[in-house]
């Protein structure tokens, strides 16, 4: 059997499930303001394009009961976020840990391998080391998403005091819209990252708790 090898360090554990609850309460708080005006747009349109529009999503998808409870949930959980994220990227940086992550040119091909091996398509599993070509493409991207969710919420909090940057997305409604997809992106990515540890690494679960990984895939290098 495998002897046990450290695989995260204590802030990474500690960041990615405080990510992961408050993301959740994020949107929670933010369907609940979304409540007020379920459209992108100024009154009476155009209206941007929104699958969405006019949905009035059901109480137990809301946290704050009002608009002004939601806003103020929304402003409770939205420091601490931010907090953790920089606590995240500080360590990846300053640990080097960003270059196992950061996905770059030479990725693509890789990732295009490691999709036709989930799809069945290939059937050994491609060579890596603790991360794949594709889930560098997926953190590099979900990071991305939180450094937009940032900037598009604080030109909605700020347009007046920020307003070079609600102007950089396209004025406020356009802040709105961007803000809204990608909160919903970076659940969809929540969602399918739970999805794919249960389905393709289960003991990368433990390790995410304890900080150490026991078992590895036949092909992965060191």
């Amino acid at each position: 059997m495998d002897e046990p090898i450290r695989r995260h360090h204590w802030i990474v554990r500690v960041t990615h499930w405080a990510t992961f609850i408050l993301i959740f309460a994020m949107a929670s708080s933010g369907l609940q303001i979304y409540r007020a005006y379920p459209r992108f747009g100024e009154r009476g349109g155009p209206y941007f394009p929104n699958l969405f529009h006019n949905t009035a999503f059901p109480e137990w998808m809301r946290l704050g009961g009002w608009l002004a409870g939601g806003i103020n949930w929304h402003f409770f959980f939205m420091w601490p976020l931010i907090g953790f994220g920089l606590l995240y990227i500080g360590y990846m940086i300053v640990s080097g840990e960003w270059k196992k992550l950061a996905f770059g040119p030479r990725d693509v091909k890789p990732a295009l391998e490691m999709m036709k091996y989930y799809l069945r398509i290939r059937k050994d599993h491609p060579p890596q080391g603790k991360h794949n070509a594709l889930q560098k493409g997926a953190y590099t991207g979900a990071v991305l998403l939180g450094v937009l969710s940032v900037l598009t919420g604080l030109a909605i909090y700020k347009p007046v005091q920020l307003a070079w940057l609600t102007a950089a997305f396209g004025g406020f409604q356009a802040a709105r819209y961007w803000h809204f997809w990608a909160v919903w992106l970076f659940v969809a990515f929540t969602i399918v990252h739970v999805v794919m540890v249960f389905a393709v690494d289960p003991p990368s679960l433990r390790a995410m708790v304890t900080g150490r990984y026991r078992g590895r895939f036949p092909s992965d290098e060191p």
